[in-house]
């Protein structure tokens, strides 16, 4: 198996390495939402069976841009530089769809958190992308399980 999932699935369908600084912030975004969404699945999931139902009511709370947007704002201190410029280049991005349930600053907040964890996760750094998640959930009081 390969080092990380993203080069897992490259190797699986013959896609080449990209230069992922080239990317731009929605790119990044729209992958870093998934894989947000895929790690606190997987938290809630392996806690143990529980109805479908409760699950998704879980997940929706914790993912919803105004929690990711409290989630940024308890780990800004603790982005790196590099970090802190992906970040700053998805808040500052022209998303074309709108927040549901949030206010415009929320999701553009939720849109720099989900570049930077998409970026760290087409890098191949899933330990940083998980220190992030539950560093700044504990922080500001997000309770995974």
């Amino acid at each position: 198996m390969a080092d990380n999932l993203n080069e897992f699935i490259n190797r699986g369908f013959g896609i080449d390495h990209k230069d992922i600084r080239t990317y731009s912030p929605l790119t990044l975004a729209y992958i870093g939402d998934a894989v947000y969404d895929l790690i606190i699945r997987s938290v809630l999931v392996n806690e143990g069976n529980t109805a479908v139902n409760k699950l998704h009511k879980r997940a929706s709370a914790i993912v919803k841009a105004p929690a990711q947007s409290a989630v940024a704002a308890a780990i800004m201190d603790e982005l790196t530089e590099e970090e802190r410029d992906i970040y700053r280049r998805g808040r500052n991005s022209k998303p074309h769809t709108r927040a549901k349930n949030a206010s415009t600053m929320e999701y553009l907040e939720a849109t720099g958190l989900e570049a930077v964890i998409g970026f760290l996760y087409l890098r191949g750094d899933m330990e940083r992308v998980l220190y992030i998640v539950k560093t700044g959930a504990e922080k500001c009081g997000l309770k995974l399980f």
